[in-house]
């Protein structure tokens, strides 16, 4: 049992490393100013996302949720060349996030959520996303909770694998 836990654990590590791998190249690959909306179809694929932006141009949103850790929006202007490629799930971003948000704005800014939870005591909807820990060896989780379709606060939550392979007897 405690082997089947570890091996579906490993399994869940290669996973995201092999999300996290393709997403990495995304900046290395895609260039602001030459590099085209075609160009990024042509690599990456159907975006899981496309948003419309204020001056025109798209922004396509490439979500390695719910097993990894990016968010990848590549905008697009209005002339169709790549003007920027970001991954929104950073620290830095994270903490845009403040009370008083849309649940569309918290889209926009983080993209795809990992999971949706409704709470019917707190009255309180909570999405979570995956995140990069500080450290190895756990899955940081970020949540933000919303009341009334607005966002009341933020948490990050915590998850260790179920048992270090140094333990396994």
């Amino acid at each position: 049992m405690a082997l089947c836990r570890l091996m579906i654990f490993r399994l869940a590590l290669l996973l995201l490393s092999l999300g996290l791998a393709g997403c990495i190249s995304m900046e290395r690959q895609i260039v602001p100013g030459q590099s085209l909306g075609a160009d990024v179809l042509k690599i990456y694929g159907k975006p899981s996302r496309i948003w419309a932006d204020s001056d025109g141009g798209r922004t396509l949103e490439y979500s390695s949720q719910p097993l990894g850790q990016t968010c990848y929006m590549v905008k697009l202007g209005a002339d169709d060349k790549v003007r920027s490629v970001e991954d929104t799930l950073t620290e830095a971003n994270r903490l845009r996030i403040e009370p008083g948000m849309t649940p569309d704005q918290v889209s926009r800014t983080l993209g795809r959520e990992r999971t949706r939870v409704s709470f019917s005591l707190s009255q309180e909807d909570v999405w979570d996303w995956n995140v990069a820990p500080d450290q190895s060896g756990y899955l940081l989780r970020f949540n933000v909770h919303f009341k009334d379709d607005r966002v009341f606060r933020t948490s990050q939550s915590v998850e260790y694998p179920p048992e270090r392979p140094w333990q396994l007897r």
